[in-house]
């Protein structure tokens, strides 16, 4: 059988509970590709909204601290996985960067879809 994840099973699920419905009720753009998130759109919608570990669980990232969740589409969640992001600086910008051996192409409107 295999492992549960800490924030579905365990100690930090009532923790990571409270922290998605906090993230819910303040945050309204998406971590990953900056656009907002809409409430109304519900699972398995692309647009719908999920939490995101900043650094994945699987990296060793913290399974409920608030400090490492933000809100995500889902989708977008879905295709940054288990991927770092990192802010790189480009011409005087903060840009995101992916650490990763594989970089997968981004779709920002997947309305079109």
């Amino acid at each position: 059988m295999a492992n549960k994840r800490a924030d579905r099973d365990g100690t930090h699920k009532s923790a990571f509970l409270r922290n998605k419905k906090r993230i819910y009720a303040t945050q309204e753009v998406c971590g990953i590709c900056g656009k907002p998130v809409d409430p109304s759109y519900k699972f398995p919608h692309p647009l719908s909204r999920t939490i995101d570990h900043i650094i994945p669980i699987a990296k060793g990232g913290h399974p409920s601290d608030i400090d490492n969740l933000q809100l995500a589409h889902f989708a977008c969640n879905r295709q940054k996985s288990d991927k770092i992001f990192h802010m790189k600086e480009v011409k005087g910008e903060a840009q995101k960067e992916i650490i990763s051996n594989r970089i997968l192409p981004h779709h920002l409107d997947w309305k079109n879809f």
